[in-house]
């Protein structure tokens, strides 16, 4: 099992909109609304990094608002 976890930063106003987007996605465990750096942290987790990578390029990234994301990718040791 892949985790990743996805800081989004997003236009103002538009954080509760983005989070109720997020949250419905497949492969979303959990969305957190932040104070700080970051507007929302998303942890994803899939079969494999590149299914991760592939729901942060093709859905998570489209969602009109979202202004920058940075994708963690969790390790296995």
């Amino acid at each position: 099992m892949a985790v990743g976890y996805v800081l989004i930063n997003v236009a103002p106003g538009k954080e509760h909109e983005v989070f109720l987007a997020v949250k419905g996605m497949p492969n979303v465990d959990d969305a957190t609304l932040l104070f700080g750096d970051h507007d929302l942290i998303v942890k994803l987790t899939a079969d494999s990094l590149a299914t991760i990578a592939q729901t942060v390029v093709e859905s998570i990234r489209q969602i009109p608002g979202i202004i920058d994301t940075k994708t963690l990718a969790g390790a296995e040791l």
